[in-house]
């Protein structure tokens, strides 16, 4: 399967004027709030204000006024992008008909169907979309909490931490080691901690080619293992060390202020430490009660949440079944919801939901890597049809394509994200 803009923006087309089915006015407009202004929540907001022509009353609250997308970040740190080339502003989805409040959802009242804003006031609903994205797991990783990111960054929230992250690989000395502490499942972008350690890979064996990588992974294998290994011994052999569940990754701690990592009680000395813990749904998401103390489970038809039929929750926070977490599923499963939400505020026609996905990876210069596949709703969940999946020692030209696949389709994404 191949994906390029052209076809990527067909596809969002084609959407757009299913959404644009004729509808019932309802007295008063409907109103539909938006928490998260991510690749689901920027979607969902977009859709359901460009497709009900105004009908509906849309707001999205987003804090921040710039988003930098988790996708591509990793191609920050190896060189390939500026900073810039990754963020993105809201005026495109104000231009849209969507109301962009820069604020904090801090508080959700299911039964008034209210939404409390950190600035004070709240916003009344009709219906709820949360596209939260994640929080990390207190805890999850021995001596290291929130108040160490600055010591031992996560960046896996994309922005100011992958500056830092880059900042930090810039300032290794010759030879310096950088570790990783990668994951447990399940957790953003499977193959993302792999292919930031090949951007990383990359930056250090053109900026400081003696220097080492330590990944300590609590799992015995990982999205596009085989892919990644061959990548890693054609392009940077001798400079990966990944250290499995089987030989002690899942037995981490690290110090931030003696800057060591223990595993399986060896402690190591190292310059950089990307420490990337367990996740959960974001706060909010919690906050509003509707998951299961970790994710949110929600139903695969609409993406409403198995505790309240009129809160939605899309992408990296929602338990909905075989889904990857990633900017394309969220991108994914918004058109879905966008289009029952409509359905259910105006009375238009409601489509069978169906789903898509691809992650690209980047291993070195042009040389990509990609997996995805197609899915359906079931009663239980979103559950997997077929997939692809890229193969060990394909062309040069093949990965060449694919990593030039990936370019037109992030261009794509946050044209269709945001307007």
């Amino acid at each position: 399967m191949t994906l390029n803009r052209r076809q990527f923006i067909g596809t969002t087309a084609t959407m757009a004027a299913v959404l644009s089915a004729p509808m019932v006015r309802a007295q008063g407009k409907p109103r539909v709030v938006v928490v998260g202004g991510g690749a689901g929540g920027a979607t969902a907001a977009r859709y359901i204000a460009k497709g009900s022509k105004g009908a509906i009353d849309v707001t999205l609250i987003e804090p921040t006024r710039k988003y930098y997308t988790c996708f591509f970040s990793n191609l920050y740190l190896g060189g390939f992008k500026e900073i810039e080339d990754i963020g993105h502003t809201y005026g495109g989805l104000a231009a849209g008909g969507v109301n962009v409040v820069h604020d904090w959802a801090v508080g959700v009242d299911r039964d008034a169907k209210t939404v409390a804003l950190a600035g004070g006031g709240s916003l009344p609903y009709d219906k709820l979309i949360l596209s939260p994205g994640i929080d990390f797991v207190e805890g999850a990783v021995e001596g290291w909490g929130l108040s160490a990111q600055n010591a031992m960054p996560h960046a896996y929230k994309a922005g100011s931490q992958s500056e830092l992250l880059k900042a930090q690989l810039v300032a290794m000395p010759a030879g310096g080691t950088f570790a990783m502490v990668a994951p447990p499942n399940p957790y953003r972008c499977p193959p993302g901690p792999y292919e930031r350690v090949s951007m990383v890979a990359h930056f250090l064996k053109q900026n400081n080619p003696t220097a080492k990588i330590i990944v300590a992974d609590p799992k015995p294998k990982f999205s596009k293992m085989a892919l990644f290994q061959e990548g890693w011994a054609n392009h940077y052999e001798g400079m990966i060390d990944w250290i499995g569940d089987d030989f002690g990754g899942g037995t981490v701690s690290v110090d931030p202020n003696e800057m060591t990592i223990s595993i399986d009680g060896e402690v190591t000395k190292v310059d950089v430490c990307n420490v990337i813990p367990a996740m959960k749904a974001g706060r909010i998401a919690e906050i509003a009660g509707v998951t299961d103390g970790n994710w949110a489970p929600v139903n695969a038809a609409d993406m409403s949440t198995k505790a309240d039929a009129d809160v939605y929750v899309l992408g990296d926070a929602s338990s909905q079944g075989d889904m990857p977490k990633s900017g394309f599923s969220a991108n994914s499963q918004a058109k879905v919801c966008a289009n029952a939400v409509r359905g259910a505020l105006t009375g238009s026609k409601v489509f069978p939901a169906k789903f898509s996905n691809t992650c690209w990876s980047l291993i070195a210069p042009d040389d990509g890597v990609k997996v995805g596949a197609t899915y359906e709703a079931t009663p239980e969940k979103i559950a997997k049809v077929d997939g692809f999946i890229s193969q060990t020692g394909e062309s040069s030209d093949l990965r060449k394509a694919t990593y030039e696949e990936s370019e037109g389709w992030y261009t794509g994404i946050t044209t269709d994200m945001l307007g």
